[in-house]
Parts: C-alpha cells; sequence; structure tokens
C-alpha cells in the first residue's frame, strides 16, 4: 500500500474549500490554517522518511487514517466558523445600510432653536408707518418700539429615508402686543430623483429673487429692503410644489419652476386650480480661488386673485382695501463674493442687488365702506436696493444697504386709490442703512443698525439693537 502524502491531502481539501466558497479569510482564518497544516507538514516528512527506509505497517496505516479523519472534523469545523462570521458580517453591512438610509430618523430629528430680539427706537411713531403707491400688506409693519421679541424659529429636519427629506418649521413672533405662533414651513424633497432633479412639496418660501428664500435669522440687515416690504410684505411662501433642475456644467446652472394655491399674500383668495406660478434660472461660478458670483432671473404670476392690504378705521368701520384681478412680478439679482484664497472665516466681502418690476391689471374695492367704493386698478411698481457686507476680522462685520421706490397707479377713482396707500403724490421713496454686528460664534450675533427712512414725506430715524442666538443642530445657508 503506497504511502499517503499528508500535506498533499490537506493542501487539496483547503484548495478545495477556499475555491468552492470564493471568500475572504481573515487573519484569525489564515492563522488556523498554519496551525492545521504545521503538524501535516512535519508528518508528511516523517513519511518519506519512513517510505525510504521500511514498508508502512498495517498499524501505521490505521493511524494515517485517524490522522486524516481528524484533520477533515478540524477542516470542517474551521469551514463552519468561517461561514458563521461571513454571515455575521452580511448582516451588519445591511444594518448599516439601511440606518445610512434613514439618517437622523432612526434616533430623532435634528432640532434647532432660533432666539432672535430687538430693542427699537423711531423719531416718528411706527404705526404711521406708510409707502406711497405701494398698499401695505403680510408682515410689512414696523416693529413696535422699545424690547421686543423678534422672530424666533424652531426647526425641525431629518431624512426621512433614502428617498426624501423632511423640514418642518414653526415661527414665534409678536403682533399687536401678543405672542403667535405660525406654521412657517413644512415640506419635503427629495434625495434620490437623479439626474439633476429635485421635487419639493408643502409650505416653503418661493424661489423668486435671492433674499426671499432666507429666513430672517440669515439676513445681512434687521429689516427687509424696501421692495420686499412693498411687493411681498417682507417675504412671498405659499402652499404648493417645485421641480428644480442642476446642470452637469462647469458653471453652476440651476432653472426650476414652482406652482402654488395662491392663498397666501401678495397674491389671495381660493382657488381650485394653481392659483400662482413662478420660474426662476440662477448662473453661477468662480473666478480663480478667491471670487465667486451668482446671477439670477425670476418670474411670478397669479390671475383672479383677491389681496388684502391692511385697514384703515372710519367712524368705527374698518374699510379694507381689497385688489382683485391679475398680476405678474419679473426680478433680478447679482451677487459678488469675496474672500482671501477662499478662506470666508477670517475674511469676505458681499455685494448684493435686486430689482423688481410688479404690474397689476383689475380693480380696487374698499370693503366695508357705505356706499361700497371701487375704481380699476392699472398698476406699475418697481424698486432695487444694493447692500455691501464687509467681515475684516472673524468677529466682526459691518455693511451699509440703500433702497429706491418708484410706482404709477391710475385708475378711474383717484380718491379710493389714495385710501388703499396707492397713489405716491410725486413721492419716491428712499433709505439709507448702516450696521455693525459682532459675532462670538457662528451660532451667536449681536447687531446694531441705523436707519435713515425716507420712506414717506415725513423722514424717520431708526435705531435698532437686535440679538440673534440659535441653538442645536443648523444646516449651512444657501450662497
Amino acid at each position: 500500500m503506497p504511502l499517503i502524502r499528508f500535506d498533499v491531502v490537506v493542501s487539496t481539501i483547503l484548495f478545495h474549500t477556499i475555491m468552492s466558497k470564493k471568500m475572504k479569510f481573515s487573519l484569525i482564518t489564515c492563522a488556523v490554517m498554519v496551525a492545521l497544516c504545521t503538524p501535516v507538514a512535519a508528518l508528511s516528512a516523517a513519511e518519506n522518511q519512513a517510505e525510504k527506509n521500511q514498508p508502512i505497517s498495517n498499524e501505521a496505516d490505521n493511524i494515517n487514517k485517524q490522522q486524516i479523519k481528524s484533520l477533515e472534523q478540524r477542516l470542517l469545523a474551521v469551514e463552519t466558523k468561517i461561514n458563521s462570521s461571513e454571515n455575521e458580517v452580511v448582516a451588519n453591512n445591511n444594518r448599516q445600510a439601511v440606518m445610512s438610509q434613514q439618517g437622523n430618523n432612526i434616533f430623532n430629528p435634528a432640532i434647532s432653536v432660533i432666539f432672535d430680539g430687538v430693542y427699537a427706537s423711531y423719531n416718528n411713531h411706527p404705526e404711521d408707518y406708510k409707502l406711497p403707491g405701494y398698499a401695505l400688506g403680510g408682515e410689512a409693519e414696523l416693529s413696535a418700539s422699545g424690547f421686543s421679541l423678534g422672530h424666533s424659529e424652531i426647526i425641525m429636519s431629518s431624512n426621512v429615508d433614502d428617498k426624501f427629506y423632511g423640514q418642518l418649521t414653526l415661527a414665534i413672533a409678536e403682533h399687536d402686543g401678543e405672542t403667535e405662533i405660525e406654521l412657517e414651513e413644512a415640506f419635503f424633497e427629495t434625495l434620490a430623483l437623479g439626474n439633476g432633479f429635485t421635487l419639493r412639496g408643502g409650505r416653503f418660501y418661493s424661489g423668486i429673487g435671492y433674499l426671499n428664500q432666507q429666513h430672517q435669522h440669515a439676513w445681512d440687515f434687521y429689516d427687509a429692503p424696501l421692495i420686499y416690504r412693498g411687493l411681498f410684505g417682507n417675504q412671498y411662501r405659499d402652499d404648493g410644489i417645485r421641480l428644480s433642475y442642476i446642470a452637469a456644467t462647469n458653471l453652476f446652472l440651476e432653472v426650476g419652476a414652482e406652482a402654488f394655491s395662491g392663498s397666501k399674500y401678495p397674491a389671495g383668495g381660493q382657488h381650485d386650480d394653481v392659483g400662482s406660478w413662478t420660474s426662476f434660472v440662477n448662473l453661477g461660478g468662480d473666478v480663480g480661488v478667491s471670487h465667486s458670483w451668482q446671477a439670477g432671473l425670476s418670474y411670478w404670476q397669479a390671475d383672479d386673485i383677491s389681496r388684502e392690504y391692511g385697514g384703515h378705521a372710519h367712524g368705527g368701520a374698518v374699510e379694507t382695501p381689497v385688489f382683485k384681478g391679475d398680476t405678474n412680478t419679473i426680478g433680478l439679482n447679482a451677487i459678488y463674493k469675496w474672500a482671501p484664497n477662499g478662506n470666508y472665516r477670517e475674511q469676505n466681502f458681499k455685494l448684493q442687488f435686486e430689482y423688481f418690476k410688479r404690474e397689476d391689471e383689475g380693480d380696487v374695492v374698499l370693503e366695508n365702506s357705505n356706499p361700497l367704493e371701487a375704481s380699476s386698478l392699472n398698476g406699475k411698481q418697481d424698486g432695487w436696493y444694493l447692500q455691501a457686507i464687509w467681515q475684516f476680522a472673524r468677529e466682526w462685520r459691518v455693511g451699509a444697504r440703500y433702497d429706491s421706490l418708484s410706482s404709477d397707479n391710475r385708475g378711474s377713482d383717484v380718491a379710493v386709490l389714495n385710501e388703499a396707500g396707492l397713489v405716491a403724490d410725486g413721492h419716491m421713496p428712499t433709505r439709507s442703512s448702516v450696521m455693525a454686528e459682532w459675532k462670538a460664534s457662528e451660532f451667536s450675533r449681536i447687531r446694531l443698525q441705523y436707519n435713515y427712512d425716507d420712506s414717506y414725506q415725513q423722514s424717520d430715524q431708526q435705531l435698532f439693537l437686535q440679538y440673534t442666538m440659535s441653538l442645536g443642530a443648523h444646516g449651512a445657508h444657501a450662497f
């Protein structure tokens, strides 16, 4: 009976195991195999020596068979352990993949709180404020004199799963001496629509203009530009849906369209279908490592709306001007940013410009007037602002802003238009602002701002001391 080569047998078994499983062995597995092969090599050497000296006896043959059986059993145990480890690795990878897809949602959503407060001082009474040629609505009123709660927010956000992201924003503010809580935003957004497309649905700020999409705590000045105050009541948001596309090009290119219910100011009224819609395009890029820019064009339209302005009391009855008709607004914006070698943390400069023009075609009705008063309206309103912000040290920023408005509103009854605030009487509202800001960190800010406000015929000097504090997780702001 020929000698049995144990090293050949073991090598054959190991090779067969490796090739059949096609698995990657760990260092521990390799160590076990080496340990198994060591006695085999020694036994094989002994057998070679025995082959040279004398025949194999029956007793040696039995020993060889027992050793082969023992080795086979040990290899089977190793194979079972490898299979068990491999299954555990696969299960662990699957768990990690699910956790990665669910993100924060598997635990708790990211929650942030923005505290905002202000001390305001005016030469004129803030309730006397008006903007000739513009009938004010929305949240266009000035903040109260003295100390008051500003625009605070509670924000909750999370990945719903690997396909969707969700965000909810509650706004806390004071109006007419009462604290109010309002659902500011509640929307979902796709994460994996693919090919550069993103879909957003719910209540959110419109993509019209540049500043409109930014929350108030991210503004560079305490108050909104005059053109935003006059056209949008500070900002425009509504319930609807947005589809946007970012092209895979060297320059940043974004195009988008929105469809809204049309129930929020500066639209208004009830609509069975789409009440208003928006389209926009943004283009931007870098010039070297220190310069960047962005320019945008947007258009908003709403038909058959019922826009309600602020009312005025006459003999106990509050007459509320309401515009009924069609409206459209076009906007242009341009932003330039500079940071030495792209390091925005130490120093940076931003120049920001926006222009809007609105056209209204319809009628103005003074509701609750007796007899009912009304006038046709062919309205044209436009305005712009330019602001510059310079961060000259890590914790300090200064800025300057200039606003200018004009209007040309015509109708069948000038007295009704004047009552609504749509007659400018030759006055062109302007305002100049300067501010200084100290930021101890990205989570806290104290700002001092001065306005010389020539919005209406009696010029006003305004002073604001504002604090803004951020608690919890908060995402990065847009360009």
